[in-house]
Formats: structure tokens, sequence, C-alpha cells
């Protein structure tokens, strides 16, 4: 395996020693001014908890199907602070975890997946250009490669399943692979030219929120939501400084310790992290090629995503997910020096011309995860609360997606989505602690160990295969 957990060069550290610890989304001038707290009690048709993508979303999808409806959104921080603003930025189609994952757990809906997924893909590209949203929308493709000669068989199987589900994959050599993108570790790949866009995440969030504002949304930042609590007609969330009386909620809070007690089971937050480089020089980028402009995956169990950004430096994160005893979230969670460490050389590793190139950028943040890897629903409170969580790091356009079950669900409707097996069943819980943390810390073990024996995948792995329990990398 060509990266390493312990072989970080001094130049490496050096590279990152004037890096701030803002995402790079996140820190520009042209961020929105905060929004109020909720002060008071109020009443609404709907309650959104979650100022993310995924409650975003929901308040957009309602108030297009009436837009005469009453929508609060309650946010605990600021919109864009937390996921939404802290992700690669890579929008796609899939709303299953990649073709395999889907394959895997939902063989027979697979073809109506894959369908619902690209048309969630191509609605989200309509709505933003409907709404004249400024959030640098690019469909430009993603390119899975492999690091290892042995990833190249399964990249090709990859190509043939999809070509059986009615997929377009290109599968490229390793000349190809470096004709769009110049590394000596790329063994091989698959092109998607058009099941992935690339997005400014922050920017998508603020533009969504500012199109809801227009609608009469009313959008509170600061207001985390303390209970959600049954009412005579509807629910009551309640805040430090106040409370909404409404008919429906609806919960998207992705990491954070649901609302409900019954979901908490179903979640880890596992922290992912990410740097962004100064601007590529003009010869920088001749060097490293990039011609095709879409964003990259490798193909080992903990990898690596890279993609260029708007003015012209590099994103690049993914490797570590690490997992805190007891589930633990906190600010200083998403600063790991190590891990950016760790990442900064396995960049100079991948692009080894573009040595001497610094970051500007390291930060982290908790990723939903579930063992399933894909976002699950549910309601409570008789159907006047609907959640959807899970998203495991690919909810940046899922979520729409999600936004759209829990609006069915809500309403009582039978739809093509709420007839999936998907959207009816629930992934497997882990385990409580004191078992989950060495469960979660023997996976990562594993993963690491079946990446540097060519893919072989230990008793414990193959035990979690045959459970469907996993944990995403």
């Amino acid at each position: 395996m060509p990266y390493s957990r312990t072989r970080i060069r001094t130049s490496s550290r050096q590279a990152l020693s004037d890096a701030t610890h803002a995402p790079y989304w996140l820190d520009r001038p042209g961020r929105p001014e905060p929004k109020p707290a909720l002060v008071g009690t109020t009443a609404a048709d709907l309650v959104v908890v979650g100022g993310g993508f995924t409650g975003l979303w929901t308040a957009l999808l309602a108030t297009d199907h009436d837009p005469s409806l009453d929508v609060v959104v309650l946010e605990a921080d600021r919109v864009a602070e937390g996921a939404s603003g802290r992700n690669g930025g890579f929008m796609a189609a899939s709303i299953t975890h990649g073709l395999g994952n889907g394959l895997a757990r939902w063989p027979g809906e697979l073809r109506e997946l894959l369908r619902q997924g690209h048309a969630n893909l191509d609605a989200i590209e309509a709505t933003i250009g409907q709404l004249g949203l400024d959030v640098d929308f690019a469909r430009a493709g993603e390119l899975d490669v492999a690091t290892e000669d042995y990833q190249v068989a399964a990249l090709r199987e990859l190509a043939d399943v999809a070509a059986d589900h009615g997929e377009q994959l290109e599968l490229l050599d390793a000349a190809g692979c470096r004709a769009l993108v110049d590394s000596p570790l790329y063994r091989g790949g698959v092109l998607d030219r058009h099941g992935v866009a690339l997005v400014d995440p922050a920017k998508l969030s603020w533009e969504l929120a500012r199109v809801l504002r227009e609608r009469g949304v009313r959008i509170h930042e600061h207001s985390a939501v303390s209970s959600l609590e049954r009412s005579q007609v509807g629910v009551i969330a309640r805040t430090a400084h106040g409370s909404v009386h409404a008919r429906q909620a609806a919960i998207g809070t992705s990491a954070f310790p649901n609302l409900l007690r019954r979901v908490r089971p179903y979640i880890i937050p596992v922290y992912d992290y990410v740097l962004v480089s100064e601007p590529l020089t003009t010869d920088q980028w001749a060097s490293v090629g990039w011609g095709f402009g879409g964003g990259i995956g490798d193909s080992n169990n903990q990898f690596h995503y890279t993609r260029p950004t708007r003015d012209g430096r590099i994103l690049w994160g993914g490797f570590e997910a690490i997992y805190h005893y007891g589930s633990r979230m906190s600010r200083d969670l998403e600063r790991d020096d190590r891990t950016s460490a760790i990442l900064a050389e396995n960049f100079f590793t991948t692009f080894p011309q573009l040595e001497g190139l610094r970051f500007t950028h390291a930060w982290g943040g908790a990723i939903d995860t579930c063992s399933r890897f894909s976002a699950f629903w549910g309601t409570a409170m008789d159907g006047r609360v609907a959640y959807s969580v899970g998203y495991t790091g690919l909810g940046v356009g899922a979520t729409r997606y999600g936004a759209m079950v829990m609006l069915d669900l809500l309403a009582g409707r039978q739809t093509e989505r709420t007839r999936l097996e998907m959207v009816r069943t629930k992934p497997i819980p882990f385990p409580p602690e004191p078992m989950r943390s060495p469960a979660v810390a023997l996976t990562r073990w594993s993963l690491d160990r079946a990446d540097n024996r060519e893919g072989h995948r230990n008793l414990w792995l193959r035990t979690l295969d045959r459970l469907g329990l996993g944990f995403d990398s």
C-alpha cells in the first residue's frame, strides 16, 4: 500500500505550518450574518429541526408543494457550520452510497434506486438553475482510481455491474487515468461523467437559506432544540429561549444526538478530516493535468477523495475516520494535527510533482455513520414527526431525496419512494459502550490490514459482512 500512518516527513508538516483550522468553505468575507435566535413562543405548520442540507431541502420542498405553508427552521449553531459546510462538495446521484453497496443490500431494487438517484440529481441541477443559485455547481463527474494492481480487477467488475444495470462508466487503464490526472500511483480507473457534480457546499446552504427567507420561512440560528414533545394538536419544539408549536416536525440533525432516543443506537459520529491547498500556479496545474475538472476517489478501504476548487486550489480529504469513546462530539475534535500531517504526506505521495505546495486550511467534522452506509427514515408521535439520518458522508445530494421521503411520511403518502425496501427498513444498530469503541477500533485496524494485504478481509470483516454491519471509512 502506498499510503502510511507512520511515515510523515518534516516537509509535510511544514506544508501545514500556516494553515487555519476553519473550513475553507466558511472562511470567506461573503458569509451571511448570523440570524437571531428564537425568543418567545410561536406557531407554525411545520418545524424543521436542523439547518443543514436535510432541513433546508425539507423546508424548500415543503414550500414548493404548498407556498402558504408556515415553516420554522431551528439551527443549533449557524447554517452551514456543521457537516453541510465541512464536506468535500461531491454531489453524487447515488442514494445508496455507491453501486456496490446498493447491489449488496437491495439487489432487487437497484435499477429503481439508480433511476430515482439520477432523477434527484437532475432535479437539484434544475432547481439551482431555476432559482439562480450561485453555488459553483459543475456536473464534472468523478474518477475512481486503483492505486494497487489488485484493485484494477475490482474496478473492471464495477464497470461490468454498472453496464448490467444501465449505468455508463468508462473503464480506463493507467495511461488513460494519467491522461486525466497525472499521478504515478494511478494503475487504472472508472470514470463516471454524469453521476457526480461538484458544488460549493457552504454556498449551497446559504443560497437555500436565502430563498427560504424570501419565501417567508423563519430561520433561527443559535436555537438548539432541547426537547420535542407531543401536544394536543401536534408537537412542541423547545429551545433555551422559546418554543415552536407546530402540527408536524422534521428532524435532520446529522451526527448530533437525535431528539428521538430510539434513533441514537443507529448512528455513530465519525470524524473525517480535510485539507485545502494554496492556489496552484499555471506550471503546477500543467504538471498534474486534471483535464476533466471532476473529483477523484481511490479504491482503498480507507480512501482519499480530492477535487479542484473554483479558485484553483486542491481539496484533499479522507483516509482517517476517527470515532471517540461514547460517541463524543466536541469542537476540539475538529482539529487533529497528526491526521492532517498524515493527509499531507499522502497528498505528496500521490502528487510528488507538487512537493513544496502549502496548505491554507485543515479542518474536520463529524459524519453521521450508520451500519448500512446510507440514509434511513422513520416516524414518531403518531406520524407527527419524521426523521432522516445516516448519510455516512454522501449526503450533499442524497439529503434532498431524504427530505422528499420525510415529507411523504408526514403526509401519509404512498409514493415510489415510500414503497422501497430501502425506505421501509432500518440498519442494524451499533452495540452500546463499552463494546462499541473496541469494535470500531478493531474494524479500523482490520480495514488498514486489508489495504496492506491486497484487499484480503480477515475473519472480523467477513463476519461483519455476513451480518450486514460495518463501519465506513
